[in-house]
């Protein structure tokens, strides 16, 4: 089966496919298949945006499209995050280190309250596969630190400053394997696999 995954973020699409890339399934990127497409993510929660993904770039694949939304809630900005998460503070169009800059001098104001939560949701849309898409949602609970511990990940710069609760290091800072079990996105993306496993 081909499957398009619905982003051009080089750094979410790497980290799907640390999950994904076993399977016997032909994957492709927004930018593999040249679509430039702007979906405009409108919906009031992640599974709402993921599905919008899903749905209107399957009409441009043509192909069983992975739609994906992600996001943190930062306890002591309540509201100001989640689902608006890149497009807040810096701006959408600012470079990872300008957007992460801004995010952690906003967080100096709260020094003892950095706690937060990473929550992926993904949608699997293939109306010629299944009669209804699936969701799967992964979610890490952890902390903020107060400066970057680790390099910066293009397309995903808040994994150089989260600690899950389970680990002692970075997102960015643990190996492979021990990101993809306890991610937010890895927990979404593990579940996703299952389920395609299924169709096989």
């Amino acid at each position: 089966m081909e499957i398009l995954i619905a982003t051009t973020n080089k750094g979410k699409f790497t980290e799907m496919m640390e999950v994904l890339g076993d399977l016997p399934h032909q994957f492709f990127s927004l930018n593999d298949l040249n679509i430039t497409l702007d979906v405009d993510e409108a919906g009031l929660t992640y599974a709402e945006n993921a599905l919008l993904k899903a749905e209107q770039y399957y009409e441009v694949g043509n192909m069983p499209t992975i739609g994906e939304d992600s996001g943190i809630v930062v306890d002591a900005l309540a509201g100001e995050l989640g689902i608006h998460t890149r497009r807040w503070g810096a701006g959408p169009k600012a470079s990872d280190a300008k957007w992460i800059e801004y995010f952690l001098n906003r967080m100096q104001e709260f020094p003892d309250n950095r706690t937060a939560s990473f929550i992926s949701t993904a949608v699997f849309y293939a109306p010629n596969h299944i009669p209804e898409h699936q969701t799967f949602i992964g979610e890490t609970k952890g902390r903020i630190t107060h400066q970057l511990e680790a390099p910066l990940v293009h397309g995903i710069p808040i994994s150089s400053c989260f600690i899950p609760n389970t680990a002692d290091k970075v997102y960015s800072a643990l190996t492979t394997a021990e990101k993809n079990q306890i991610s937010h996105r890895g927990k979404a993306m593990h579940q996703l696999k299952s389920f395609l496993c299924q169709l096989n």
